[in-house]
């Protein structure tokens, strides 16, 4: 199972397997196209195509097999959470550039199967990838029968599918991180309900209003936002003061107390998932940053969600 992977790093880091799965395993998901099921017909200008999700027709078996496999290959922490979907694409069906960077709580992986016997150039459905969204293809995948692409999800992992003249099939294979899970999600969309920066100290009303001045609006909205974190988890003026310093750049805070330290970092992170997505390289910066740091009570919730053990 996905053997022999051939690792590409250009446009962005991707492997392709010409063989993915033994015969046995390839007629088996080819029976997902030809169950009796209702599918989701997308009919976008730049995505046209038909979606059903066959998670539940996955054995356990295989699931754990595959999972164990990507886990391998990429080398991340890969939680047990898995979802499937299979992908049937018609003539003059087309999927436009994009990126599907992991916002809060999506997956960060994916593993694309071809299912197309008797596949020839003139069919069209080539996997296309990008290093800009207005740029040529830089590297092609042809939907050969069993072959298989995986790549993270990032802001920059540019991929589109060419105009099929046949019908397409394709099975997305779909993994989560364990920092970024849908219950992490559901974590922060609570934290930051209701969010009103009117509630903040009134000490930060100068130092909000001299950054705002001098700063772009996305960095001193995710300060803020950060601010918000620390003042919900109960933390006094200094502390939310710092916190909002520390996430627009006037304090490295280096000098800080082991709590302070932790709290401002968390806050930061934390909010910039809530306005961004997921990053990969940001993520291992906090975890290398409060690694050996004691958990505070009151960060406790969040922490253990945004940094959890892995065995």
């Amino acid at each position: 199972m996905l053997l022999q992977p051939n690792h590409h790093q250009n446009p962005f880091p991707f492997f392709a397997v010409d063989a993915a799965f033994s015969g046995e395993q390839c007629a088996m998901l080819e029976q997902l196209f030809v169950q009796d099921s209702e599918w989701q017909h997308r009919d976008e200008a730049f995505y046209r195509c038909s979606l059903h999700d066959v998670t539940d027709a996955i054995p356990a078996t295989f699931h754990a097999a595959i999972l164990a496999r990507m886990r391998e290959i990429t080398g991340l922490p890969l939680v047990k959470r898995f979802m499937v979907t299979a992908q049937r694409m018609l003539p003059g069906h087309v999927i436009g550039i994009h990126s599907d960077r992991p916002l809060l709580g999506y997956e960060i992986a994916r593993l694309v199967v071809q299912l197309n016997k008797g596949w020839q150039a003139e069919h069209g459905g080539v996997l296309e990838l990008f290093a800009t969204p207005d740029g040529e293809a830089v590297f092609k995948v042809n939907p050969e029968y069993n072959k298989a692409f995986g790549f993270l999800l990032h802001a920059a992992s540019y991929h589109g599918v060419t105009e099929v003249t046949q019908p397409r099939q394709t099975l997305v294979f779909n993994f989560w991180h364990r920092a970024n899970t849908p219950e992490l999600e559901a974590h922060i969309q609570s934290l930051f309900a209701n969010l009103h920066f009117s509630e903040l100290p009134t000490a930060l009303n100068p130092i909000a209003s001299d950054a705002e001045a001098s700063l772009p609006e996305d960095v001193t909205y995710r300060a803020g936002t950060a601010a918000i974190a620390l003042h919900r988890w109960g933390y006094d003026a200094a502390m939310v003061v710092s916190g909002y310093q520390y996430s627009v750049g006037l304090d490295s805070g280096a000098t800080h107390d082991a709590e302070t330290y932790a709290a401002v970092r968390l806050a930061d992170w934390v909010a910039y998932l809530y306005r961004d997505s997921f990053d990969l390289a940001r993520w291992e910066i906090l975890r290398g940053e409060l690694e050996g740091i004691a958990m505070f009570t009151r960060l406790l919730p969040t922490w253990q969600l945004c940094l959890p053990e892995w065995g």
